[in-house]
């Protein structure tokens, strides 16, 4: 493939996998891991070392902006309980993805999905309370915080997928936050370099072509000020809905990728 369509084609996977983040506030892996490697020839490891790496920078800052905008609450307490976490796991997850196959946990992670989207859709139908914002205490903030990030970190760097899809289910369905909130919660976690550790132990062990992460990143930046836009344009019950939809979406692709 030649360079220059290599670059075209990383920066549309980007834009792709930065509307999904912005829209649903997960890492954008999901799109950009199956992309690099099917389409654009990585192999399995560089691809999941360059989703990690598009974290590096803040590129879902204009997502986190809009979302700010639209009123919609950011947490900053818990953002740093969980980004304590996230380190913990995503250097743990990167270490088993460079000495085991993750073929077991993958599968483990298909089913955690499909869980969390059955709870999320009976959520979408059933719930008739407004959205609250009551604070929830520190010890919540602290143990959950510390426990949602280390999950979330570890499937990211196992699987090179964001911790999203993990972190936003449980910080809903865990702590009670509303749709919204969790979304930009997830969002504002990723502004600092949380892939580093991960990024770190990929590039060690197998190499990384920086120069994709370039077209990747601006392509993300742009697309996940897009999907904030469609997502704060949505009702919270039924972006659970869409969002139970996106989990099995998912689950599917991670299947047939295992």
């Amino acid at each position: 493939m030649a360079i220059g369509m290599l670059w075209l084609g990383t920066a549309l996977a980007g834009a792709a996998a930065g509307t999904l983040s912005g829209m649903f506030g997960i890492g954008g892996g999901i799109i950009l891991v199956p992309v690099l490697g099917a389409l654009l020839g990585l192999d399995q490891h560089q691809a999941q070392g360059i989703s990690l790496a598009t974290m590096l920078a803040p590129i879902g800052l204009p997502a986190v902006l809009h979302y700010r905008k639209a009123g919609h609450l950011i947490r900053w307490k818990l953002v740093g309980y969980l980004l304590i976490g996230f380190l913990v796991g995503v250097t743990a997850g990167s270490l088993l993805a460079n000495a085991i196959p993750s073929r077991p946990l993958r599968w483990t992670f298909i089913g955690f999905l499909l869980l969390m989207a059955l709870r999320y859709g009976v959520a979408a139908r059933t719930s008739t309370q407004p959205e609250s914002r009551l604070e929830p205490s520190t010890r919540a903030l602290i143990g959950f915080g510390l426990v949602i990030g280390a999950l979330g970190g570890l499937m990211s760097g196992l699987l090179g997928i964001g911790g999203g899809a993990i972190i936003i289910p449980l910080l809903a369905l865990w702590m009670g936050l509303p749709q919204h909130e969790a979304q930009v919660t997830s969002l504002a976690l990723m502004l600092p370099p949380i892939g580093l550790p991960g990024v770190i132990v990929y590039a060690g062990g197998h190499g990384l072509p920086w120069m994709l992460l370039l077209f990747g990143g601006c392509g993300f930046a742009v697309g996940g000020l897009l999907g904030a836009r469609f997502a704060t344009a949505m009702r919270g019950r039924a972006l659970q809905g869409v969002f139970a939809a996106f989990m099995v979406m998912l689950a599917v692709l991670l299947a047939l990728r295992a």
